[in-house]
């Protein structure tokens, strides 16, 4: 058993062991290494165990370090799933001891594993995010009937208001809905790079749904497939889109299409517990689902706390609110790209 980095010749062969291991996911796949790298110019450390010559497991690591948010090795930033997947306790093993010498070398604050399951249960953990996933019936209309009543009046109201669903080959109209939409809830927004990266390295596994009305673009969706899975992971809407429900017909849309190419799995990604995203998702029949993220302390003395939920940040997001648009998308990335 030998646990080395991945290199450019490895690729083929890593993503064929990532859609062959039943508890890999999107997120496992290599083209992660390129898009964090060249997006925000993170190291990353891609390991994979081998064993006579046949990958028994990989470990997506990509390490952050920042002086406003600290130093951290993670699997992986930017991706809410990740953590070890082997086809061996054994190559599962080796890899764990592998990243926890790494974290040690690097002397980071602390090495995360964003698991779907739990893993090091004797580590501290965070019980903040869940995720949401359903499996779709191969008929439309089943699904259709499947959303509670008042979530599917809303995507009637769409239905009614002649809107239309288009498939974009570029990200400039949701990175314009997506980046007004974040403003308005006083983040920064990710730099538009970052999604055209996405659409360059996945390909047709990276798809861009928006949602129009007289030629306008009301709400946009970036989703990732991954074997019979879809998964709508970045998502934005105008204020005009309120009044003609083009969020919920947005995602009524998604799994119209899905369910129309076959896809068995919509998979409405995570949220964190008390959020108006999380009691969204509830609304449309889906039950959540806890994410173990896992946490090795190095040099942090507790669990980090760097999201929107966090009362110190309540002063920033007030702040950010009132920066105009094309200053906070010129800012945002500087600031973004450290939190992972």
């Amino acid at each position: 058993m030998q646990v080395r980095a991945l290199t450019p010749g490895d690729a083929v062969r890593w993503d064929q062991f990532v859609y062959a291991c039943p508890e890999a996911t999107f997120f496992h796949r290599a083209g992660w290494k390129k898009v964090i790298e060249r997006a925000f110019g993170h190291r990353t450390h891609f390991l994979l165990a081998e064993e006579n010559g046949s990958i028994l497991g990989v470990l997506p690591l990509a390490e952050i370090d920042s002086m406003l948010f600290g130093h951290s090795l993670s699997s992986l930033p930017f991706c809410v799933y990740g953590g070890i997947i082997a086809s061996t306790e054994q190559a599962r093993t080796a890899l764990d001891e592998a990243a926890q010498k790494l974290a040690s070398k690097l002397n980071v604050d602390f090495l995360e594993y964003r698991n779907t399951a739990p893993f090091h249960t004797d580590w501290p953990g965070k019980d903040l995010y869940v995720t949401f996933r359903k499996n779709l019936d191969p008929d439309v209309e089943a699904n259709m009937l499947a959303i509670p009543r008042k979530q599917r009046a809303m995507v009637r109201k769409g239905i009614k208001a002649e809107l239309v669903s288009e498939i974009d080959n570029n990200v400039e109209r949701f990175f314009s809905v997506f980046a007004d939409n974040v403003h308005r809830h006083g983040t920064p927004a990710l730099p538009k790079r970052y999604f055209a990266l996405l659409k360059e390295i996945f390909g047709n596994d990276c798809e861009v749904l928006t949602v129009v009305k007289d030629g306008q673009a009301l709400s946009s969706v970036l989703s990732f497939y991954f074997r019979d899975e879809v998964l709508p992971y970045y998502a934005g809407d105008t204020l005009a889109a309120r009044d003609v429900a083009a969020n919920d017909f947005k995602y009524w849309e998604l799994m119209r299409r899905a369910c129309l190419r076959g896809i068995k799995v919509f998979d409405y990604g995570r949220s964190k517990r008390g959020t108006g995203p999380f009691d969204f998702k509830k609304n449309w029949g889906f039950e959540p689902q806890p994410l173990c993220y896992e946490y090795q302390l190095h040099r942090a003395q507790a669990v980090p706390d760097t999201n929107p939920l966090n009362p110190k940040y309540q002063l920033f997001i007030k702040m950010w609110q009132r920066l105009p648009l094309s200053v906070a998308n010129a800012i945002g990335p500087h600031i973004v790209k450290n939190l992972g």
